[in-house]
């Protein structure tokens, strides 16, 4: 059975975790926590906007969630997404 792209998308975050845990030679600061924290609660909402522009079909409503991924995208990259 295949599986849906959010499930994908979930464990690549999980990945991507696990590989930045297995770099680390000390143990992350809470700075670096808390962006990574931030980080991953913004790509979590950006899977949502995503996923609720797979289905829009109001125009108002698609402009509205493509203004919000294109804030969310630039927060991500301020953070070092990419």
């Amino acid at each position: 059975m295949a599986r849906g792209w959010e499930s994908k998308a979930v464990e690549a975050q999980i990945e991507s975790a696990n590989v930045r845990h297995v770099h680390a030679k000390h143990g992350p600061n809470p700075e670096e926590i808390a962006l990574e924290t931030k980080r991953d609660g913004l790509l979590l909402h950006r899977t949502r906007v995503l996923r609720d522009l797979e289905n829009c079909r109001d125009d108002r409503y698609r402009k509205t969630l493509n203004d919000g991924l294109t804030y969310l995208e630039t927060q991500l990259t301020e953070l070092g997404w990419r």
